[in-house]
């Protein structure tokens, strides 16, 4: 058989190609963070050093619901804050395990239009919901990269439909086996033919993003075991401690707010003593299941111990802070307790103390004495109120 002889030049391409996949898996292989897992994912995909793709999303396959879930996407709306990022490798001379480091700054960016669409997506894991399905049923990618392969797609695909797609490629992202989730890339915004080449280099990374993602699934799983309190499942007060001092940290490098809710059930002992323990603690789970939902994602609700509960807010505002407390403290007074089948409801409130990041405090136990200042101030002056930190409190 006759072998075609690669040229210097391309075998120089192909060395840098491997070299840069090997930057990357090495940076996957670093964090077990999910969140920093993706974005490193798809940053690779669509930075202009890495494989170049103007879009890319990424779906995970949720086994106990067989359905697929929209995560994380990253395309035109973000595509110069990728840039920026590979930019900055280039001129800090930051290899990718450097930049991992600065996650959480450019992490936030990824608030597009297109990534909010995605996390919006669910789709049942069967045929009728498209190619999106399909990769994870056949386990094996769908190349659309011209018009015969496109005459095959039914034009009302969700992914089509939703993302005005022309050419793409869909991937399965797998693990011993398993398809853990789907990667979905195009070049939308430079319309750039998707080569062979490009292919080749995608199969290659989605062999090492899918066991990234499923060993951070791992991890995931037994860091919410080992630190979630068991009778709420809210996160416990070991791991408020440590996720509170390193908020602290990233907010004091990158000069950003944070803030802090101490919450108290009023009259808990009352309650408990009249009606039981058992009736507490049903009460308990109902208030966790109200913060929960008062929160966004990025918020950590935390059982401080007895009674009384914590909230991290990062990138957040005193003032901005004191309103989500409010919102907090309405919902909660608005709800009605039954503590058993027939039983008239009952109102339950709470106190919230308030303290701020770097307005405040500078360092973790500040912090928490400040706002427990605070929720002591919003119990004396009356209950069922918040209560903001300030100097006349110490």
């Amino acid at each position: 058989m006759k072998t075609t002889k690669k040229t210097p030049k391309a075998q120089n391409k192909h060395l840098s190609e491997l070299q840069m996949l090997y930057e990357i898996s090495m940076a996957m292989r670093s964090t077990l963070r999910l969140d920093e897992i993706l974005y490193i994912i798809l940053t690779s995909v669509t930075a202009r050093e890495g494989l170049g793709f103007n879009r890319s999303m990424v779906f995970l396959v949720n086994e106990k619901n067989n359905t697929l879930e929209g995560r994380m996407g990253i395309g035109p709306a973000s595509e110069e804050d990728a840039n920026q990022i590979w930019n900055y490798i280039k001129t800090t001379h930051k290899t990718l395990d450097d930049l991992l480091s600065d996650y959480k700054e450019f992490g936030r960016r990824t608030n597009s239009l297109l990534n909010n669409i995605v996390k919006d997506m669910n789709l049942p894991i069967e045929p009728a919901s498209g190619i999106l399905a399909q990769t994870v049923i056949s386990k094996s990618a769908f190349e659309i990269t011209n018009k015969k392969a496109k005459a095959n797609i039914k034009k009302k695909d969700p992914l089509i439909s939703l993302f005005n797609m022309e050419y793409f490629i869909a991937v399965p992202l797998v693990a011993k086996n398993r398809v853990v989730g789907v990667m979905i890339v195009d070049n939308f915004y430079s319309k750039r033919s998707i080569t062979k080449d490009d292919i080749w280099k995608l199969n290659m990374f989605a062999n090492q993003a899918g066991l990234a993602i499923e060993n951070s699934q791992e991890f995931e799983k037994t860091l919410i075991l080992s630190n979630t309190d068991r009778l709420t499942g809210l996160w416990n007060y070991g791991y408020f401690q440590h996720q509170l001092a390193e908020d602290i940290k990233r907010a004091n490098r990158f000069n950003r707010h944070l803030s802090l809710l101490m919450l108290d059930i009023d009259f808990f002992k009352n309650f408990n003593d009249t009606l039981g323990h058992v009736a507490g603690d049903k009460l308990l789970k109902e208030i966790a299941d109200i913060f929960r939902n008062s929160c966004r994602e990025v918020d950590i609700v935390a059982r401080y111990g007895g009674e009384e509960f914590a909230i991290i807010l990062p990138e957040t505002f005193k003032e901005k802070a004191y309103s989500s407390a409010e919102r907090i403290r309405k919902s909660t007074a608005a709800h009605q307790f039954h503590h058993k089948e027939g039983a008239q409801g009952k109102r339950i409130t709470i106190s919230i103390g308030v303290a701020s990041f770097p307005q405040d405090a500078s360092t973790v136990q500040d912090l928490i004495c400040y706002a427990d200042k605070a929720l002591y101030a919003a119990k004396e002056t009356g209950r069922n109120r918040v209560c903001m930190f300030s100097k006349e409190l110490i």
